[in-house]
């Protein structure tokens, strides 16, 4: 994500004080300097980025701060509140969606900003959290818009509607909310017309389709490549309809997508989502405080948690699995099982970057699509495998000849990748007993943590960490705060 480096820059700027024995005016000054070089160039206004640096030197006046406080700290917080302010667009209006009643809400936007693909996006992370979405196609300006959400619907298994022979799309938007309403569908996503620019014939036809069917939402998305612009944009919309967020997609591989933030903030319109790829799990919730942290590197327990919780199995099976792993059961069949919940958990990049200390520069450039790659050709030599082979833990039987060539001819991988995979099955099983053994999982995680036991699975979670991943974690505090974090998440 390019606004990654925005954020190392910046991290960069504020770990340079560490070097210098006083931190004086002048440091804070080259300081500042460096943030401000990083914002401009990540096209925010010139007018916002001075506002942030007369206010850190508000906030942070040398001459009155105490001897005894920690001036890096001071200046550390007073920057994360003014890029919070910067990207804050003001609360919601009534985003969340309501269980049990009928949803239905309508999608606005220019052509060309991903609109329909962000939909599917919206619909499928909402189809998650136990919604019944279904999609409406109101789109009869562009050619193959139809076409394209029903790709995009059959692939995430969602119901669609749509016309090939009705022109008008008040017409289409109203009958498909009435179907979907009869079939007791909960979320009904209605898609529009773009245009290449804003104008009013526009803005009519999102007038009427509004008319139609009533929306209890209106989401306007934007192009976060269009940098400065957006501000505009945002603005004429939200004065011409009734926005109340804003989705900003494309902020994967645009320089420009610090200034679209900032600019959509500056017009008070919420942003509510972000975009990050193309593919359905690269589409994330914005929180600002959330986003700044893991920006620079502060990471976000919180929504790492939530990402765990949607691929973990229920208590007691996570217990029985500690259990089998601590006696030396460690087969192919969990290691598959854990390989699986690791991708579901969506971009490593995107998960490592919620845990403290992991900044994306850790990643290096490629390596995540590698290491992401790895693990697909590992599943793929497994499921050659017969249920026997993948619920066994002997490797005697695992490592003889035939059995790796036909695994290599099953799966159409060489006999060196069949060999990695039981090399790295290996190293997994000892890792893993040794850690978890006497591992107690706490018998409710909503009431208390006996201290005892939180302190015994410190120590064990402490061991199975490289001591260098530990180190740039916080070291066992931060994982005492992790378990803390957990017991109130779950």
């Amino acid at each position: 994500m390019v606004l990654a480096e925005l954020g190392q820059r910046i991290s960069r700027a504020l770990g340079s004080l560490n070097s210098v024995t006083v931190v004086d005016e002048a440091v804070l000054d080259a300081c500042l300097k460096e943030i401000a070089t990083a914002l401009l160039q990540a096209d925010v206004n010139v007018r916002l980025v001075a506002n942030l640096r007369n206010n850190v030197k508000k906030r942070v006046n040398m001459e009155q701060l105490a001897s005894g406080l920690n001036k890096q700290k001071v200046i550390e917080k007073a920057v994360f509140d003014e890029l919070c302010a910067m990207l804050d667009g003001g609360d919601p209006k009534k985003t969340e969606l309501r269980k049990g009643k009928t949803n239905v809400v309508m999608f606005v936007g220019l052509q060309g900003a991903g609109k329909t693909t962000t939909c599917t996006k919206y619909a499928y992370l909402w189809k998650k959290k136990g919604f019944k979405p279904a999609m409406v196609c109101a789109d009869t300006f562009r050619a193959g818009a139809f076409d394209q959400l029903k790709q995009n619907a059959t692939k995430a298994q969602i119901p669609f509607y749509g016309s090939y022979t009705e022109t008008d799309p008040a017409i289409i938007a109203q009958q498909g909310v009435e179907r979907f309403k009869k079939e007791g569908r909960d979320l009904i996503i209605v898609d529009t017309s773009g245009r290449h620019k804003q104008e009013e014939a526009l803005f009519e036809e999102m007038r009427q389709v509004a008319s139609a069917v009533n929306p209890g939402h209106v989401i306007f998305v934007m192009d976060g490549s269009i940098g400065q612009a957006a501000f505009d944009q945002a603005k004429a919309f939200h004065e011409s309809v009734d926005v109340g967020q804003v989705i900003i997609t494309k902020l994967d591989g645009h320089a420009k997508g610090g200034g679209a933030l900032s600019a959509v903030a500056a017009t008070k319109s919420p942003i509510t989502f972000i975009g990050t790829g193309e593919h359905m799990h690269e589409f994330e919730p914005f929180e600002t405080q959330k986003f700044v942290g893991r920006l620079l590197g502060k990471g976000d327990w919180g929504g790492f948690i939530d990402k765990v919780k949607d691929v973990i199995p229920e208590e007691e099976q996570q217990q029985e699995l500690i259990d089998k792993i601590s006696k030396g059961e460690f087969t192919l069949r969990i290691m598959y099982e854990q390989f699986a919940n690791i991708m579901k958990m969506g971009p490593m990049g995107q998960v490592m970057s919620m845990i403290p200390g992991f900044s994306n520069a850790i990643m290096q450039p490629g390596s995540e699509k590698e290491s992401q790659a790895k693990i697909k050709r590992y599943m793929t030599i497994m499921d050659s495998m017969t249920d026997k082979e993948l619920d066994s833990s002997s490797t005697k039987m695992l490592g003889e000849h035939s059995r790796i060539l036909r695994w290599a001819r099953g799966s159409g991988s060489s006999v060196q990748d069949v060999v990695l995979l039981l090399e790295e099955y290996k190293r997994l099983a000892k890792v893993f007993s040794t850690a978890m053994k006497g591992m107690k999982l706490p018998k409710n995680l909503k009431g208390d943590i006996n201290p005892r036991n939180m302190q015994q699975n410190i120590a064990q979670m402490s061991r199975m960490l490289p001591p260098h991943m530990l180190k740039m974690m916080g070291g066992p505090a931060a994982i005492q705060s992790l378990l803390k974090q957990m017991e109130g998440k779950f």
